[in-house]
């Protein structure tokens, strides 16, 4: 094998939380970054164009690219998961079939799911009730935004190989970059060339298309086995069966969970564009409890794949305990944060005290449950991690979007008040993470993934 270059870390040996945490940092700060330069479209377009146009840019058009978008992220994810046991067991074959069939698909995907976005936006705005002020707005920029999509999917892939091989450090890079970028061109566009919403989304795509150059730039320049050769990009049948096998249900667990979001933005929607545009605030100061709890899930996802390509089973279950007490301070100490600056960082979004008021109400709603959540997050990644992902989406699709679209559907409009339509998130996040808890440690997970790959150990190890 190659000899690894240092950015890599080695997570097969060493101490657990140490590695977790060198590992995890990485990621996070790259998450913030990446959730900054998002957040920076929505500052400059509320302060400065209007509440109308800060409703556009993160309101249904939000929840649209995360349902198209979050479908095929999730597809991608089985690469991810195969490239780290085979990068683990030193297979450098498989590894370089593993990043050109992955590359390939980022590109074709982009393009599909290019094509589709910019025709099927005004359809797809309608079905989430848009109001009439806000509809020109959140087209122009959701078909701005879908025509960067295959830089936008290339670099998901191409940072996702990195962590795969233990390298979390440079796409931290590639996002710091692509996040100052995004802010400069937002400022030059929206303030100076005052083109408000469309300045936005040719910022966002922008940016977005220097990460990808980066990425490639990297990946093409390795000395390793998952370094990227133009000319092999293509699909290898049998490594493309098994990205589709562990993917295609993280994917449908993407859609599913965005139709339910979908169904709230629509539930949101019909209250006006007020509590629209403080839901829109709300999800960039939420999204850094998510940005926080995603990053231990890809930690534990890549620590789980390795070690378990590395046959190291002990290691692997060890450091799930590790990273579920460490994703749950961390979880708490945001919750706080949250509860206690709410109505200042509000108004970093918008000068009205409507806004402000209402976007209190739904952190007070949803912050104090965000621990809910975290069983869902470790326990999943870490059975993903052994390429077991059937029924732990089957767990998420019962648990979380059939409850929430139930709740939505029938319960929440008898009561009509934003609290209570949103009770759904952290009732539905109780169930299923007890349903996680109970299969992680009763489901027989481990076993089912060793016998798919010919692996054998003691009853009592497992």
């Amino acid at each position: 094998m190659a000899k690894r270059v240092k950015a890599e870390v080695d997570i097969t040996e060493g101490v657990i939380w140490k590695q977790l945490l060198t590992f995890f940092f990485p990621i996070l700060l790259g998450t913030f970054f990446q959730q900054l330069y998002n957040t920076a479209d929505a500052i400059i377009v509320g302060k400065f164009v209007s509440t109308e146009a800060l409703a556009a840019v993160g309101g249904a058009t939000g929840t649209l690219i995360n349902l198209i978008v979050g479908f095929f992220v999730g597809l991608s994810s089985g690469a991810t998961v195969i490239l780290a046991q085979h990068y683990g067991a030193r297979r450098n074959e498989e590894v370089s079939k593993t990043v050109h069939t992955g590359m390939a698909l980022a590109v074709s995907g982009g393009f599909a799911i290019m094509v589709l976005g910019i025709v099927l936006t005004p359809f797809m705005l309608k079905l989430l009730n848009t109001p009439d002020d806000v509809m020109t707005y959140a087209q122009t920029y959701m078909r701005i935004y879908f025509a960067g999509m295959i830089p936008n999917l290339i670099y998901n892939i191409g940072s996702g190989i990195l962590r795969a091989v233990g390298d979390s450090r440079r796409p931290l890079y590639f996002l710091i970059a692509s996040c100052m970028v995004n802010i400069v061109l937002d400022v030059l566009f929206v303030l100076g060339f005052e083109m408000g919403v469309a300045g936005a989304a040719l910022a966002t795509i922008l940016s977005q298309t220097v990460s990808a150059v980066l990425v490639i730039v990297v990946l093409t320049r390795s000395s390793n086995s998952y370094q990227l050769q133009v000319r092999k990009l293509g699909f290898d049948t049998s490594i493309l069966g098994k990205i589709v096998k562990i993917g295609l249900p993280a994917g449908l667990q993407s859609v599913m969970y965005s139709l339910s979001n979908v169904i709230v933005q629509s539930s949101i929607n019909a209250f006006g564009t007020t509590v629209m545009a403080a839901w829109t605030a709300w999800g960039k100061m939420d999204g850094t409890f998510w940005m926080i709890i995603s990053a231990f899930g890809i930690a534990i996802t890549t620590f789980t794949g390795q070690n378990f390509g590395a046959g190291k089973f002990d290691r692997m279950k060890k450091s799930v305990r590790v990273c579920l007490a460490m994703a749950m301070g961390a979880t708490v100490i945001v919750s706080f944060i949250l509860l206690m600056f709410g109505p200042v960082v509000f108004r970093l979004f918008s000068n009205e005290e409507a806004v402000v008021l209402q976007g209190m109400e739904i952190l007070r709603t949803l912050a104090p449950f965000f621990f809910t959540y975290i069983c869902i997050e470790i326990f999943s990644g870490a059975v993903r991690g052994v390429g077991d992902t059937l029924i732990p989406t089957i767990m998420t699709l019962v648990g979380i979007c059939l409850m929430r679209t139930i709740w939505l559907l029938v319960i929440a409009p008898s009561k009509g008040s934003v609290p209570f339509t949103l009770y759904c998130y952290p009732i539905t996040w109780s169930i299923t993470s007890v349903l996680f808890v109970v299969y992680y440690f009763k489901g027989g997970w481990l076993k089912r993934s060793m016998k798919k790959t010919g692996m054998s150990l003691s009853e009592e190890s497992v």
